[in-house]
């Protein structure tokens, strides 16, 4: 039997004796922090780290690089979250302020994560923004209640995989026939926070953590934290809120901004925009909803305003959102939506939407390198005039169309594979349906571009040159 196992079940058998006798230790430490060494909740959330984040880094061990520098951050992350964890059993509740330095050492470790994705683009960049992304889970630790501006700890945890998952599921597809360890990492990275932080979650702090009544206060700090860059504006109204269509969402939710406008600048969601109720075309004053003669002359033609036009994000008369001219924007989010709504994205490129919630249809119109992830279409998802996109339906959607694209890859779930998928004048269409097993691989389809025509009885026959296969 492996060493490292034998020493493994040997602290275990420890802390589970240290459980049932109620031994505390005898360091000259006081009973409070005696009590947290046998925790039930820290003693699990340390055989989190002993399974979950060991086989992800034992991965990444295999790979190393840049993928064993940011695995190890993901791993300091976690080593930061349980002693934090440990922490609140010995604080008083703070407030905005004081929980913004309570979590100050989870952010400066993110931080570092995220300068690993900056700068030009790496040959493992993929990797490193399914990790740095992944981390925003780590934020559940932060939800204080229900006006705190942030989904409750489990969804929060499932919401924040969501964009991880879009370039996890991109080293899955890259390296599936090329190498196992990059896949094993992968897997690994997904287990680590589903089922694996969720159901920590879930069964210890499934309404977030736990404050002492009688605990010390959170220490302010001592010297001032140098000012932090301005985000551009709009300002994110919450940049840890992820609710998928509540009404809620479109407050402004002023408590948790202030709260974590340190951390977003260098979290994963650093400069992710959600749309406030200012706007909103019907609240803006600068738009009367009359177009005057003088403005129809001063716009420019649409393709000349797709190169100099300003960056859009903005839902229109109530009824459509404009996403228009983002240019390396990876954190856009639409989180207030309805069934009733249209989403139009237009002339942006190298960024990545995610639409969280039911809208009625989706279009991407002239695009390049644009990822969507979505959750469910009532009507139509239509890609048109684009280059290189990338999309993932997490929900369903009656209706696909590609048309004029040259390079798409869709990759559908499950809820999706009955999906009418139509494709015209396009190449280069990869479809991506999920495996047999419940945790198996992505199979690869590609759909046929060029076809056979005969003229037989009278009429023409028509099948494709090419077929799709696994």
């Amino acid at each position: 039997m492996d060493q490292k196992l034998i020493e493994r079940l040997e602290s275990a058998v420890s802390r589970l004796e240290a459980l049932s006798t109620g031994i505390r230790s005898r360091g000259g430490g006081d009973d409070a922090a005696a009590d947290v060494v046998v925790d039930p909740s820290i003693v699990a959330f340390g055989d989190l780290m002993d399974q979950c984040v060991g086989r992800f880094l034992t991965a990444a061990e295999k790979i190393g690089g840049q993928v064993l520098q940011v695995s190890k951050l993901v791993q300091e992350s976690f080593a930061v979250q349980k002693e934090l964890l440990s922490k609140v059993k010995q604080t008083q509740k703070p407030d905005n302020a004081g929980l913004g330095e309570f979590l100050k050492p989870l952010n400066e470790v993110i931080i570092k994560a995220s300068a690993m994705t900056e700068g030009r683009r790496s040959d493992f960049f993929n990797h490193l923004k399914a990790a740095v992304d992944s981390l925003s889970a780590l934020a559940w630790i932060a939800y204080t209640g229900k006006d705190c501006g942030m989904s409750m700890p489990i969804a929060h945890v499932e919401e924040s995989w969501q964009m991880a998952e879009f370039y996890c599921n991109k080293v899955l597809v890259e390296y599936r026939n090329k190498d196992p360890n990059h896949v094993e990492w992968a897997k690994a990275l997904k287990e680590l926070y589903l089922p694996g932080l969720r159901d920590y979650v879930k069964s210890f702090y499934p309404l977030g953590p736990v404050w002492s009544p009688t605990g010390k206060p959170v220490a302010p700090s001592k010297a001032p934290a140098p000012s932090a860059p301005a985000p551009p504006p709009p300002p994110p109204a919450s940049l840890f809120s992820s609710e998928s269509s509540q009404a809620t969402s479109s407050k402004p939710k002023e408590g948790m901004s202030a709260v974590f406008q340190e951390i977003s600048t260098g979290n994963v969601t650093s400069g992710l925009r959600k749309v406030t109720n200012d706007m909103k075309s019907k609240n803006r004053a600068d738009r009367t909803g009359i177009v005057g003669a003088t403005e129809k002359e001063s716009r420019p033609s649409s393709k000349a305003f797709s190169k100099a036009g300003p960056p859009k994000l903005e839902l229109q008369m109530g009824r459509k959102w404009a996403v228009e001219n983002q240019i390396g924007q990876k954190g856009l989010v639409i989180d207030d939506c309805d069934s009733k709504q249209s989403v139009y994205v237009y002339g942006c490129k190298d960024s990545v939407l995610q639409i969280q919630g039911k809208v009625n249809n989706i279009t991407i119109d002239k695009c390049t390198k644009m990822g969507v992830v979505f959750k469910d279409v009532v009507a139509a998802f239509e890609i048109v005039n684009c280059n290189g996109v990338e999309v993932q339906c997490q929900g369903s959607a009656p209706t696909i169309s590609v048309d004029n694209t040259s390079g798409c890859q869709l990759y559908l779930s499950k809820d999706s594979l009955g999906a009418s998928l139509s494709t015209a004048k396009s190449s280069e269409i990869n479809v991506l349906v999920p495996g047999a097993e419940p945790d198996g691989d992505w199979v690869e389809h590609s759909l046929p571009q060029q076809y056979i025509h005969v003229f037989k009885d009278s009429r023409f026959e028509t099948t494709p040159a090419s077929h799709s296969g696994g």
